[in-house]
């Protein structure tokens, strides 16, 4: 029984170290992929702490190394703020974090580029509809209306 018991240890720290070896995980997003293949509850929490101990598993990390992904793609942060709820992260690290990786990034300059960049490959559209289709473009994007309605207004 012992043998068996350390057996399914091992299957889930090896489960969960493949995980991680293709992307950092939220805690949230480990756990549910490890209930998902089955494995115990007491042995998922187990290989939890230990990941957590060693610093495999940090989602203050997890979060800016998110954030900072996302804002490179660009997504807005009303998107990203979005996919970290999803992902379990708690509001006050989402807060934090958007906080610390804002500074230096200007949101109404990359709406400016995409909006204008998607604005030249509709010129054959009526005018009133492309804006209406950058508009959504920019709000499946997860970037604020305000700014979306501003830059659309200026152009």
């Amino acid at each position: 029984m012992k043998k068996n018991n350390g057996n399914i240890r091992e299957k889930t720290r090896e489960y969960a170290f493949l995980l991680l070896k293709f992307r950092m995980r939220s805690e949230k997003e480990l756990i549910f992929r490890l209930k998902k293949k089955g494995f115990p509850e007491e042995v998922i929490q187990e290989t939890v702490c230990v990941l957590k101990e060693k610093h495999f598993i940090d989602d203050q990390i997890f979060t800016r190394a998110w954030i900072s992904s996302r804002l490179k793609k660009p997504w807005g942060l009303i998107r990203i703020r979005k996919e970290l709820r999803e992902k379990g992260i708690s509001p006050g690290i989402i807060t934090e974090q958007i906080a610390q990786l804002k500074e230096g990034y200007a949101e109404i300059e990359v709406v400016r580029a995409l909006a204008e960049k998607k604005m030249g490959a509709l010129k054959a559209v009526e005018p009133q509809r492309a804006r209406a289709r950058v508009y959504g473009y920019l709000a499946r994007r997860g970037f604020s209306p305000a700014i979306a309605s501003e830059v659309l207004r200026e152009l």
